[in-house]
């Protein structure tokens, strides 16, 4: 595919869609995200239940395709749309199932407003919700999401939570975790944070290709075209590690500007670390000046 093209499918009752066309390999990816996540809500009702009923939603699917109209077609940057969405979930509930297993403490549960449950179904909503002020403009784009997300979450939380008060505890939490998703203000909470890191995780060659293959040629995108793959992985040094396999060394800066910037900010930066490697090192068409970084004490530091 040379090129994205953004069209208007046919109009619905309810106004025109855009589609975006994908890489193979970011759809792809996609389609594992899915598996995924439904494999690792079938435990938590709550969660999996809410999923259905975003997923379902005609309104968020109007945000997230106007988010992507907006940041790759207007603005040159990468996928805002439901693809990211459903690829950055699918990080969150495995960086979340890995806090819970190694009983680190979140804040849904510390703050008595629920449990486990409860705990996913936060970070679920605010990561898929996350993005969504993008429809409008990217300025501000998180408090435009929160206002956006708040009719949504007024349809479906209160048939999860009948109890008035823990339904408003579980939407502060994830309102507080769209508002930090960038870091600007850096999250307080467990659940926002996984957001943050989560977001930080989709920076796959697959993603980046949109805007390169709209003419946009700097480091960002040239660092972002080195990300092979992204994997979340119970570590040896902490609960999760976030494994970045890179065809470049290159890619270093895009791991460092949008996943380790986040990590270091957030209450997750004492339990999870990063380990970044070229893959393929016996190529010489391409000079390798690296060949793996592990964050170590806040900073990325060559390995053996």
């Amino acid at each position: 595919m040379s090129r994205i093209v953004i069209i208007p499918r046919e109009p619905l009752p309810n106004g025109a869609k855009l589609q975006a066309d994908l890489p193979d390999d970011y759809s792809e990816l996609a389609e594992r995200a899915e598996a995924t996540i439904r494999e690792l809500t079938s435990a938590y009702p709550l969660t999996a239940k809410l999923y259905d009923h975003l997923m379902s939603d005609a309104r968020l699917s109007a945000h997230w395709n106007m988010s992507n109209y907006t940041t790759v077609s207007k603005l040159s940057y990468n996928d805002h749309g439901p693809i990211h969405a459903r690829v950055v979930t699918s990080y969150a509930m495995q960086i979340t199932k890995l806090l819970v297993d190694a009983n680190v403490p979140l804040d849904v549960i510390e703050s008595g407003s629920g449990g486990p449950d409860d705990a996913f179904l936060v970070t679920l909503a605010g990561i898929m919700l996350h993005d969504i002020g993008n429809a409008v403009h990217r300025v501000n784009h998180e408090l435009v999401g929160m206002q956006l997300a708040h009719p949504l979450l007024e349809s479906y939380l209160p048939q999860l939570y009948p109890d008035v008060e823990q339904r408003q505890l579980i939407e502060n939490f994830i309102m507080s975790a769209i508002l930090c998703h960038d870091v600007t203000p850096p999250p307080l909470f467990m659940e926002g944070a996984v957001v943050a890191v989560a977001d930080g995780c989709d920076m796959t060659k697959g993603r980046a290709r949109m805007p390169f293959d709209l003419g946009k040629v700097d480091i960002h995108a040239v660092s972002a075209l080195a990300i092979e793959e992204v994997n979340i992985q119970h570590g040896d040094i902490m609960p999760v590690e976030i494994e970045v396999l890179m065809s470049n060394s290159a890619g270093i800066f895009q791991v460092e500007q949008t996943l380790v910037r986040k990590l270091l900010v957030t209450p997750l930066r004492t339990y999870v670390t990063v380990k970044a490697s070229t893959i393929n090192p016996g190529d010489t068409c391409d000079k390798r000046i690296l060949q793996s970084v592990q964050l170590r004490d806040g900073r990325l530091s060559p390995t053996t």
